[in-house]
Formats: structure tokens, sequence, C-alpha cells
């Protein structure tokens, strides 16, 4: 009955991984918590402007019943210019941080302006 009523309360509903975006004046970063995924059950990919996160979790298993997993994905899109030949991705502590390099072009620049 309450599984009726709840579903699986053990994977997000819309198995939509959450994630944070932030940058700074040279990378674009983006981090997910993954605790008990394991690294090699994680997939990064970086493709025409989108960044596609897939983690899937094996549950342990329990005596007498199947083994269970369940898979979180994300598509994010990133705006500015990526130096798509240097994304790296490093998995410490549960934590996902993957590093997009911002092209030198789609830098913010600081521009003088001349008073006469």
């Amino acid at each position: 009955m309450f599984e009726a009523a709840l579903g699986d309360v053990a994977a997000p509903a819309d198995h939509r991984l959450p994630v944070d975006l932030f940058e700074d004046k040279d990378n674009i970063y983006l981090r997910a918590d993954l605790p008990g995924v394991k690294r090699v059950d994680i997939g990064v990919e970086f493709t025409d402007g989108t960044l596609t996160l897939i983690a899937t979790r094996k549950p342990p298993a329990v005596a007498g019943q199947a083994e269970q997993s369940f898979s979180l994905s994300r598509s994010v899109p990133i705006a500015a210019e990526v130096q798509a030949d240097k994304v790296s991705a490093a998995l410490e502590n549960g934590v996902l941080t993957v590093t997009l390099p911002q092209r030198e072009e789609a830098k913010p620049r600081k521009i003088t302006v001349a008073v006469n």
C-alpha cells in the first residue's frame, strides 16, 4: 500500500540529477553530489554546447530480492564558448566536478575608456 502511494522514494520522481553551475574568469564548473556512485558508473559528455551527465546507482543487494539500479541524468546547455578538448571531470568524496575551460575570446575583458 505504501509503495503504491509513495512510489520509489529512493529515486527522484523525474530522475534528473541536481547540479550546481558556477564560473570564474577562466572556467565554468558543474558540481553534482553522487554519494554511493562509482566512477565507472558515471558518464560525462560535452557535445554541441551541451554537457550531459549520466550516473547509475546500484543500492546494496538485499537477500531474496533481484538487484535493482536506477539512473539519473542531466543535460545542461552551456552558453559560453568552451575548449571542448580540455574539459575534465573528477570524482572526490562523492562529489563530481566537471571543469569546462572557456575559450580566450569568450573570457571577459577589461576595456579602458579614454577621457578627452
